[in-house]
């Protein structure tokens, strides 16, 4: 079991893309992020606000928290073509996004 998980979390360290997000004044910057389908993806997303945010995506099955001035790193797992959603949940009003899958 060790071994799989080993290999599991290895083979995400081998990202076919790395997308950068940035959250600042309770926005993600850019608001709409393209990718090639069926990749995996590493999405880095940056916290520049003082307050903390929760990055979350039905969608994408992923909820995180960043703090203020912090910042994290999400693996993705490979996508089919479409768009899938993301928001602020701290800030739902202004802190939205999509991630657009090519």
């Amino acid at each position: 079991v060790f071994a799989s998980l080993l290999f599991f979390s290895f083979s995400f360290a081998l990202a076919d893309q790395e997308v950068q997000l940035t959250i600042k004044d309770n926005r993600f910057i850019p608001e709409e992020i393209k990718v090639k389908a069926d990749t995996k993806i590493k999405l880095i997303i940056k916290n520049e606000d003082k307050t903390a945010e929760e990055f979350e995506s039905a969608a994408l099955r992923q909820e995180k928290i960043i703090r203020g001035g912090g910042s994290i790193t999400l693996n993705i797992r490979p996508l089919k073509p479409g768009t899938y959603e993301f928001m602020g949940e701290f800030h739902p009003e202004t802190a939205r996004g999509r991630l657009i899958v090519e």
